[in-house]
C-alpha cells in the first residue's frame, strides 16, 4: 500500500510550475491538488492568480483572505496580499499586512523584508 503523501509533496508541482513563471500549469496543479482547507494551497492560488499573464485580483484577494482566515500568521500570505494591495493603491492596507508581518516575524524574516521594500518602492513612484 503506498504512503499518503503529505501536503508539502501535494503541493511540490505546483511550487515548481511557480518557480519556472508557469501560473497557468500552477493552477491547473493546484485544482488538481484541491487543497481548500490548506492555508498553503490557497496562497499560493491567490499568488498564481495574481502572477499570471491575465491577473485576476479580486480571485486572488479571495485566496489571500482564505488563507489568513485559516492561518492569521501566514508569512507568505500577509506578504503577498500586501503586494496585492499596494496593486490596488491600498497603502494603508498593505501597511496593515505589514504590521501584521512584524508580529509574525519578530527576528524578521524575508517576508517581512520584501514588504517592507514593496511599500518603499511604491511611495517613490508616488508624487
Amino acid at each position: 500500500m503506498p504512503a499518503t503523501k503529505s501536503a508539502t509533496e501535494i503541493l511540490q508541482p505546483a511550487r515548481n510550475a511557480i518557480k519556472a513563471g508557469n501560473y497557468e500549469k500552477a493552477i491547473e496543479l493546484l485544482n488538481e491538488a484541491d487543497q481548500k482547507k490548506s492555508a498553503d494551497w490557497n496562497n499560493l492560488m491567490g499568488y498564481s492568480l495574481r502572477k499570471k499573464a491575465a491577473p485576476n485580483l479580486s480571485e486572488a484577494e479571495k485566496f489571500y483572505v482564505t488563507a489568513l482566515n485559516l492561518d492569521a500568521n501566514h508569512r507568505g500570505a500577509l506578504e503577498y496580499y500586501g503586494e496585492l494591495l499596494l496593486l490596488k493603491n491600498d497603502l494603508a492596507g498593505a501597511e496593515k499586512m505589514l504590521a501584521r508581518l512584524e508580529k509574525a516575524c519578530r527576528f524578521g524574516c524575508e517576508e517581512l523584508q520584501d514588504l517592507k521594500d514593496s511599500i518603499k518602492q511604491y511611495k517613490s513612484k508616488k508624487p
